[in-house]
């Protein structure tokens, strides 16, 4: 069931309701989806998946990147630079 945010604001409770019978409802701005209200019982397509041993969660936590190199003239110097 699509709804626009407008319809959805002026009648969320009807929309819940649609909601925890089971229903998903597509919310659209200017006719485009941008979010979906889906029943909390229903497990997403990604716990599904862990579920089923398709999938797993990351063993570590992503580092963050390096902070970025600051160097003069183009980058191809500073490569032959450090291949030498």
């Amino acid at each position: 069931m699509d709804v626009g945010v407008r319809q959805l604001r002026d009648a969320l409770s009807r929309y819940l309701t649609e909601v925890k019978a089971g229903r998903t409802v597509t919310v659209t701005e200017h006719g485009r989806p941008v979010a979906r209200i889906v029943p909390v019982a229903r497990p997403t397509r990604l716990e599904q998946l862990r579920r089923e041993g398709r999938v797993q969660p990351a063993r570590r936590v992503k580092q963050p990147a390096p902070d970025p190199v600051s160097t003069e003239g183009p980058l191809s110097d500073l490569i032959a630079e450090q291949r030498r």
